[in-house]
Parts: C-alpha cells; structure tokens; sequence
C-alpha cells in the first residue's frame, strides 16, 4: 500500500497565534501569559506598571515569543502585524489601589476598555474583558447568577471599581452589537496564589503575610461575612476555555471562581493552620459596602467550558505560603544590608 503524501503546511497554518495581554504584568495577566506561551502563543504584554511589577515576567525575559510593551493602556494602541486576540486584564484590582487611584481605575475600565476594544476592531481579533463579582455589589441573591444584576452603591468608596466594570460590560457589548466584534466576558472571583502583592489589601496577602510573621490577623466584623477562593491556574485555565469557546452564547458573561465557601473566620483560622503560626485573631470595624456573601454559580461554566475548579485551598495554599515566605526573606535580607 503506497505511503500517503504529507501535505504542505499553508502559511496560516504555520503562523503562531498573536496574543496582547494588557496588564500582563499584574498577578492575573503574567500567570495567563504563561499559558499561552505554553500553547504556543506569540504574546505581547501592554502595562504602565502602576500595579503590575517586571518581576511577575522576568522570567519570560529572551523568549522570542514574548514582547514587553511599557504603556498605558488608555493611550491610542497600535501594533504592526496580525493580532488574534486581545486579552483586557488592566486594572487595579484590590481595595488599596483602587481606593488610593479611583480616577485611574475609572479611566482604564473606560478608556482602556475602548482602546482595548478599538485594537480588535481593527485587527478582527477576539476580545475578552476580566470583569469582576464586584458587578454583583453587596448582593441579595446567593450564589450569584450571571443573570443576577447587582446591588452596587455607584457612589461610595467602591463605586469607582465596581461601575468602571459595570460600564466596561456595556462597552463590550456595545461594540458586540455595533461592530459584530468575537468578545468575551469572565467575571472573576476572589484569586489566589503566588505573585500577589504582599501589600495589595487582599484578605489572602494579608492573612498569610501577618500569620508568617506572627502577627495577629485582622477579621473586619465579627468575620460572618463569607468568600470563595480559586487557585490562578485554574482561573487562567477557565479563562483560556473560554476564549476560545465557539458556542453562540459565549459572548454572555460567564463566572469562574470556587463555589467552596468560607467565613473569614474560617479562612483566617486555614492560615494560621497551613503557616503553622501562633498568630491570634482580631477584630476591627467593617469597612463601608463589603459585601457580606460571595459565592459563584458556576453552573454556566461547567455546562458551556466543561470547566470547575480542580485544586483545593490546601493544596494551593502551598506555592502560596511558600511565594510570601520568600518575599519576606527578600524584604528582611534587605533592610539588613
């Protein structure tokens, strides 16, 4: 029986998908970065490194595959040559930055999202925006649905997060609708795992970083109020899916977190388990409009990526622990010189 002939490689078969990551070099951007280049991506990071650190990339430094851009994302964006996607994770994304930059964050949850969106137009790529539960606000539905609207305070001390996300949903759409562009929405839950800024105001830098150095934890309120917590690379892996999910409705925003739910309480005492720390616990006031209930209803995931969470909180909390330690050595070594 003769051989059968190889055929030729087209040229669109050969060439690489083009990737851009704006705020590639924050927490969640560097870890989808990685991803990508794993599956053979071309990526081009977009930062102005307000939040996001070159060290969360240092790594990728001389892969010929990967290109840093240091730019704001709210300036006009231009790139030579094919670009296939464009992911949109700039913004500051924790308590502290957005409570210390609101106007930034607004800005680039409008202005970045339109130059974002402004970048695929003109090279017909696929968009995806990383919105947030914080669309949800403080809700009254538990768990959340992607069908559930919000119950968001536009004008406190958190407006200025929430509604850029809230205004960049409609933005997407918006241009979805007008200029029938491929995008995509994911709606994140609270993340964890290594890269996280030690001082970034999130519960879990925070708990880790003062039961590692013996200091009492703080629990704001009596600690009732409840989270859920994905390891990154399951978020990134769902993130992934979802771009590149063909289904007529994936254009619909789309929630990936855990559904495990913990207190704060219980979460604080986790830490003090998995650090082994004699850290106690303390209490202090609430801060205005935190939400009280967060929790995903993953049901859309699991049916439309066939995605659900894989690692469970022990086992993340591991790299986690150990990513802190070692930038509280690097802190301590340091000031000791």
């Amino acid at each position: 029986m003769p051989t059968p002939r190889k055929t030729k490689p087209t040229p669109r078969q050969r060439r690489q998908p083009v990737s851009v990551v704006t705020g590639g070099a924050g927490f969640l951007g560097s870890h989808l970065s990685d991803l990508l280049l794993s599956h053979g991506h071309q990526v081009v990071v977009i930062d102005n490194l307000i939040t996001g650190s070159t060290a969360n990339i240092q790594h990728l430094a001389g892969n010929p595959d990967f290109r840093f851009i240091h730019q704001d994302v709210t300036d006009y964006l231009y790139l030579e040559g094919k670009v296939d996607f464009v992911w949109h994770f700039a913004s500051p994304a924790s308590p502290i930055d957005y409570l210390e930059l609101p106007i930034q964050t607004l800005k680039v949850g409008s202005l970045g999202t339109h130059k974002a969106l402004g970048l695929a137009l003109a090279k017909n790529a696929r968009f995806l925006i990383t919105s947030t539960s914080e669309v949800y606000g403080d809700p009254l539905i538990h768990p959340q649905t992607e069908s559930y609207w919000g119950n968001v305070n536009p004008i406190g001390p958190r407006g200025c997060y929430d509604e850029s996300k809230r205004f960049a949903e409609a933005l997407v759409m918006a241009y979805h609708r007008e200029h029938a562009i491929d995008t995509r929405i994911v709606r994140i839950f609270n993340t964890y795992g290594p890269r996280m800024r030690l001082n970034d105001g999130r519960v879990v830098p925070a708990f880790v970083s003062q039961a590692l150095a013996g200091k009492p934890i703080t629990v704001f309120g009596d600690g009732s109020q409840t989270r859920s917590f994905c390891f990154v690379s399951d978020l990134v892996e769902g993130i992934f899916r979802l771009m590149n999910c063909t289904h007529p409705t994936a254009n619909l925003p789309v929630n990936i977190g855990n559904p495990h739910e913990l207190t704060m309480l219980q979460f604080a005492e986790e830490i003090i388990r998995a650090t082994h720390s004699k850290s106690r616990i303390v209490h202090k006031p609430l801060p205005q409009d935190d939400p009280k209930q967060r929790k995903p209803d993953i049901s859309r995931a699991r049916k439309l990526l066939g995605w659900e969470p894989r690692v469970p909180l022990a086992e993340g909390l591991i790299p986690t622990i150990a990513y802190f330690q070692s930038c509280l050595d690097r802190k301590a070594s340091s000031r000791s010189r």
